[in-house]
């Protein structure tokens, strides 16, 4: 739009240019730009409050770097936000009140989120952590929200925030609403985040859930506000999410659903280090390639020691093993970059799950077989590197390329190609505990590239 005034030309940015996110025409997926986009996430829920700016920086470039896409972290933090202060002395409310946010708290909001747009990386924004709505046995709150105050601080956030073009906009945060009058306040804040946006354009939103059956769908499916799904799973090993993740794939109406808080790398698992140890790479690639193959639409990945961002100058919880700084590169965080690789590396789409590919097709998750498929080609993930026999036809071709995908590494073994009919046993390079691979099948006509 241009308008010249005077004989000077004036560019006017229309408003809806700022919708930089929407959800695909099939309702299953992001786009960012009208592209599709990866929603591949770290949980770097502490980020405003407990880094400063240089920290800030270094850690949003290197998850940059290691192909992340997203950060999840949050204004109102959990771990008593409203009475300890980031590290340059401010604290994020005046009197914990919700309509008095303190300026200088929130210029370090503003200088993280800009950093983030330099290094293309979008912030999921949690306007507050939900110890803050309920308290519920953990996290030091106060309790300071209700329907009314909910409602004017999301708009007051939201129009903070509407001219950035890296955010998407999370509620919720690690509660389940307990009655309605939660569910109340939760909706008033999405509704003041639609206000403040106004016409900017509509705002990309979801819920951040406790683990339960259908995520953030159990209460908000219906509600216009809610973009897409997200799940938590509740940091066991081997809970079968992808059957969750396609219970709320095929509800109505049609939206994205994804797994915004598996298993972290380095966690106690189920929270009992000592009866079940910790977790590991291995447990975090299972769980990204099963709930995507499942039709989930991206994948958050987590860190025990980087969520908290763990040093020796703050309080931590549940048994962090290593400062943040060195948990940054953890195997499982570097091999989460080969997962994007290899969604991108096909017609993004079109993509849809497809159990009826595998005969084996309802392993336990531990030996899980998943599969998903574009309309030319299959991607096939084996948990623990069990053979299995795939049915044949449903992709276009008369001819498929084959290869073996290594989810720890990245690297292809390619196969001889197949005829596209019947069915055929396939056999991974290894198998057992840690040996996941991933079977990739394409219409041979079409030419494509392996993921690199």
């Amino acid at each position: 739009m241009k308008i010249i005034l005077f004989g000077f030309l004036v560019m006017l940015v229309s408003p809806a240019s700022y919708a930089q996110f929407e959800v695909s025409s099939n309702h299953r997926f992001i786009l960012k730009d009208g592209k599709p986009f990866f929603y591949l996430a770290d949980t770097g829920w502490e980020l405003f409050h407990r880094l400063d700016r240089d920290q800030a920086a270094y850690y949003l470039k290197r998850r940059s770097e290691q192909g992340f896409t997203v950060v999840q972290a949050v204004v109102l933090a959990e771990f008593d936000g409203l009475h300890v202060a980031n590290p340059y002395g401010d604290l994020p409310l005046l009197n914990d009140n919700p309509a008095t946010p303190n300026e200088n708290y929130f210029r370090h909001v503003d200088y993280i989120i800009n950093k983030a747009a330099e290094y293309n990386m979008v912030i999921a924004l949690l306007p507050t952590w939900g110890d803050k709505v309920w308290k519920g046995g953990w996290g030091k709150g106060p309790v300071i929200f209700n329907a009314l105050n909910a409602k004017a601080y999301g708009k007051w956030i939201a129009e903070r925030y509407k001219s950035k073009t890296n955010i998407i906009w999370v509620v919720g945060g690690d509660r389940n609403p307990q009655d309605e009058e939660q569910v109340k306040v939760w909706r008033s804040l999405a509704t003041g985040i639609q206000e403040g946006i106004g016409v900017f354009g509509k705002p990309m939103i979801s819920f951040h859930p406790q683990p339960n059956e259908k995520g953030s769908a159990e209460w908000f499916h219906q509600d216009d506000w809610l973009s897409f799904n997200m799940f938590q799973n509740g940091h066991c090993r081997n809970t079968p999410v992808y059957d969750k993740i396609q219970r709320v794939y095929n509800m109505l109406p049609t939206k994205p659903v994804m797994d915004a808080e598996p298993i972290y790398e380095d966690h106690p698992v189920c929270f009992n280090a000592h009866d079940m140890g910790t977790s590991n790479a291995y447990d975090t690639r299972l769980y990204a390639y099963l709930d995507v193959f499942s039709g989930a639409h991206g994948h958050t990945y987590g860190c025990h020691d980087i969520w908290q961002f763990y040093s020796p100058y703050r309080e931590a919880v549940n048994g962090p093993h290593i400062y943040w700084q060195e948990a940054m590169e953890l195997p499982g965080a570097n091999q989460m970059v080969f997962l994007r690789k290899l969604m991108e590396s096909r017609p993004f789409l079109d993509r849809v799950p497809d159990q009826s590919l595998v005969v084996e097709n309802d392993e336990v998750a531990a030996e899980r077989i998943q599969a998903t498929r574009g309309k030319d080609y299959v991607f096939i993930y084996t948990a623990a590197g069990k053979p299995f026999t795939v049915n044949l036809g449903k992709i276009t071709g008369a001819k498929l390329n084959a290869a073996w995908y290594n989810p720890r590494n990245g690297e292809t073994v390619k196969l001889d190609s197949i005829n596209n009919k019947g069915k055929q046993k396939f056999s991974p390079p290894a198998m057992g505990y840690g040996q996941d691979w991933v079977l990739i099948l394409d219409d041979d006509a079409k030419n494509y590239a392996l993921p690199k």
